[in-house]
């Protein structure tokens, strides 16, 4: 299984790797638009994002429209021994370099229980395929994140036409997606995911 994940996870970063800047922003702008159509997130209360690394799908426009819509936006902060807290921020200059040189929050106000009401959660990922699993980068940090989180929450994948792929082999540590949005379509994974029977 470890073989399998290792040789896709090279693969699809060469490939994600290897796009212009232009094609990023093109596709990335796509994808974003393709958010701005789901319903999940139109009508979610809380918010959370990533900063991307990389060539990884940009948020900042699901940022700013989170912000002036008036939604509750938080972004993974790395604490001791490498914890993972999601936590929030007011403005896109609440967002600093971290410890990895990934934009994170300044601010300590850590997501509660309450904050998970109407929550829709936005991760990276090398690869998805249609189950909803997902190969990230390699940490485990956000499988950590999203196994605390509670029924009910929604989990988005971004990700690129291409790396979405026909089956990722899945550890019982690892947490699917509920949905996936590309730049050509957004795949309902619910029919399969387990965590959530809550549909679009």
């Amino acid at each position: 299984m470890k073989e399998v994940k290792r040789a896709v996870r090279a693969r699809t970063l060469l490939q994600r790797e290897s796009l212009s800047a232009s094609e990023v922003s093109l596709r990335s702008r796509l994808i974003q638009a393709g958010v701005f159509r789901f319903t999940p997130y139109m009508a979610s209360c809380s918010v959370a994002l990533y900063s991307p690394i990389g060539n990884e799908v940009a948020t900042e426009e699901i940022r700013d429209h989170a912000l002036r819509a008036g939604k509750k936006l938080f972004y993974p902060k790395l604490g001791r021994e490498d914890s993972l807290n999601l936590v929030r921020v007011l403005s896109a200059e609440e967002l600093r370099p971290g410890r990895y040189g990934i934009l994170e929050p300044v601010g300590v106000q850590v997501m509660t229980e309450q904050d998970q009401d109407g929550l829709v959660v936005f991760v990276p990922g090398v690869a998805f395929d249609l189950r909803g699993n997902r190969l990230g980068r390699g940490k485990g940090w956000y499988d950590r994140v999203l196994m605390r989180l509670r029924d009910g929450v929604r989990f988005v994948g971004l990700a690129y036409e291409f790396q979405v792929v026909g089956e990722l082999p899945a550890e019982g540590s690892d947490q699917r997606v509920h949905h996936i949005i590309t730049e050509k379509r957004i795949i309902d994974c619910n029919g399969i995911a387990p965590r959530s029977g809550v549909t679009s």
